[in-house]
C-alpha cells in the first residue's frame, strides 16, 4: 500500500491548528484514495476527489438550512382540527457512524390548532434533517420537534421505515432487514390518537423499498 502523503496516523497538530487545515478537501480525498491502495492519478480517479467533494456538499446541505424558517414561512389560518397526514415521503440520509446511506419512507401527521402547514413544507423539512449526518432515531425526533415548535399544533406523530447500508453491505450483512422508529408528541402520546395514526399509515403503504 502506498505511503501517506499528507498527515501522519497520529493526527499530529501544530499548536491548536490541525495539519489537515492546510490542505483542501480534494487533497484529503486524494489522500484517502492513496491510503486504500489506489492511484488517484489514474484515468478513472483523476476527477473523483472533485466529484466526492461536490457530492458531500449536496448530501450535507441541511446544515445550512433553517427548519423553523421553512415551516413558519408557510403557515395558514384554517379552522381545522382533524389529523393531517403526509406519508410515504422518500428519505435518503447518511449514517454518521460509517458515512453509508440509509433510506426509506417517512410518515408525518399532526393535528392543527388554528394553523396548518403548506403541504410541500413537510417533505422539505424532512430533507433538511436528512441532509445531515444522522442516526434514524434522532432524525425521527428532530422532525417531530421542529413541527411542534414552529406550528404549535395539538400534537405530532412521525414514523420512519428505513434500510441501512451499514447493515446490508458490511457488518451483519442482512439484506432484508429494516428499522422502524417513531416519535409522538402531544395528543399523539394518547393511545387512541396514536393507534389511528399508525392504522392510517399502514393502509395502502408498501414497506418494500
Amino acid at each position: 500500500m502506498a505511503q501517506p502523503a499528507i498527515v501522519s496516523k497520529n493526527n499530529s497538530r501544530i499548536g491548536s491548528k490541525s495539519i489537515l487545515a492546510e490542505h483542501s478537501t480534494q487533497e484529503l480525498y486524494r489522500e484517502i484514495l492513496t491510503r486504500i491502495g489506489e492511484d488517484p492519478d489514474r484515468d478513472g480517479l483523476q476527477l473523483t476527489p472533485q466529484r466526492v467533494e461536490n457530492s458531500m456538499t449536496f448530501l450535507t446541505k441541511g446544515y445550512e438550512e433553517d427548519p423553523t424558517k421553512i415551516l413558519r414561512g408557510a403557515l395558514f389560518d384554517v379552522a381545522y382540527d382533524e389529523m393531517v397526514i403526509v406519508k410515504d415521503v422518500e428519505m435518503f440520509s447518511l449514517c454518521e457512524h460509517h458515512l453509508l446511506p440509509f433510506f426509506g419512507k417517512v410518515h408525518v401527521a399532526y393535528i392543527p390548532k388554528g394553523k396548518v402547514i403548506g403541504l410541500s413544507k413537510i417533505p422539505r423539512l424532512i430533507e433538511v434533517f436528512a441532509r445531515r449526518l444522522q442516526v434514524q432515531e434522532r432524525l425521527t425526533r428532530q422532525i417531530a420537534d421542529a413541527i411542534q415548535e414552529a406550528v404549535e399544533p395539538q400534537g405530532v406523530g412521525v414514523v420512519i421505515e428505513a434500510r441501512h447500508l451499514c447493515m446490508m453491505m458490511r457488518g451483519v450483512e442482512k439484506q432484508h432487514s429494516s428499522t422502524v422508529t417513531s416519535a409522538m408528541v402531544g395528543v399523539f402520546q394518547e393511545q387512541k390518537t396514536r393507534s389511528e395514526f399508525l392504522s392510517l399509515v399502514r393502509e395502502r403503504t408498501s414497506t418494500s423499498f
